[in-house]
């Protein structure tokens, strides 16, 4: 199903208006709208699936970084009117997940991680990727997944096209070295809303320990592995993530009932 990118003042943003209840879905540094597919069409008619672009690569070099991302998720929430709204994040979204929840706990019914930063991340390894290597971009694409064919040719593009440019590159570097900064060890334990971490068994750039350790240091928390899965459940099994996310939804939405 093909959403429509709807602007409102600094905002870009997808709406499926479904329903009162809203998901927020923040996506990671490489980040598409097609990595949220299968939730969008799963859940874009019950509930109002929401998906704001982050400007990873529009915002002032000197305000880029994760409190930046932070505010204007605060900024477009509050722009939008939602009273409460159920966070997900993949990766880099759900670091920004995890911050918004300690700062907005007033806004945030719910949060949901999936390969989240915030702990330890592995992503490029020790070196960024020369510029114009192709393969290079392609087998590190492919390592996000325990299936290599989830990397589709069009998936890899884009990745590549982004190490490319070199405006963005700067970019996505300064972003992982802000992850890196805003380590949330010491903070977790302030998470107060329920909190449901789906988790591939086979993920090497969050590991499982990471999710493990999430777990623990989440008070409301719960854990779920999928197997023969990488970094991006989502992507990998829609459908055992989609039934996970909604036996979590249910039950936080019973308490509001």
């Amino acid at each position: 199903m093909e959403y429509e990118l709807k602007i409102r003042k600094k905002f870009s943003y997808i709406e499926t208006g479904g329903g009162e209840e809203v998901i927020l879905l923040l996506h990671g540094l490489f980040g598409a709208l097609s990595n949220f597919e299968g939730i969008l069409n799963h859940y874009g008619k019950k509930y109002n699936v929401v998906v704001p672009m982050l400007p990873i690569y529009e915002m002032p070099l000197r305000t880029l970084g994760l409190r930046g991302l932070v505010k204007h998720v605060d900024a477009f929430v509050e722009e939008m009117g939602y009273d409460k709204v159920n966070v997900l994040g993949n990766s880099l979204g759900g670091h920004i997940a995890l911050l918004y929840g300690l700062e907005r706990p007033d806004k945030t019914k719910s949060i949901v991680l999936t390969g989240s930063s915030g702990l330890f991340e592995s992503a490029m390894g020790s070196t960024f990727p020369k510029r114009g290597n192709y393969e290079f971009i392609k087998k590190k694409t492919e390592a996000t997944f325990y299936d290599p064919k989830v990397a589709t040719k069009a998936l890899v593009d884009e990745v590549f096209e982004i190490v490319n440019n070199r405006n963005r590159a700067i970019r996505v570097i300064a972003i992982a070295k802000s992850a890196v900064r805003n380590n949330l060890g010491d903070k977790l334990n302030q998470i107060s809303a329920p909190t449901c971490l789906i988790w591939g068994k086979q993920d090497t750039i969050t590991p499982p320990f990471v999710g493990e350790k999430f777990n623990e240091l989440i008070k409301n928390s719960e854990l779920h592995f999928i197997d023969k899965c990488g970094h991006a459940p989502m992507m990998e099994h829609p459908e055992e993530f989609n039934r996970i996310l909604e036996s979590f939804l249910e039950k936080v939405l019973q308490q509001y009932q």
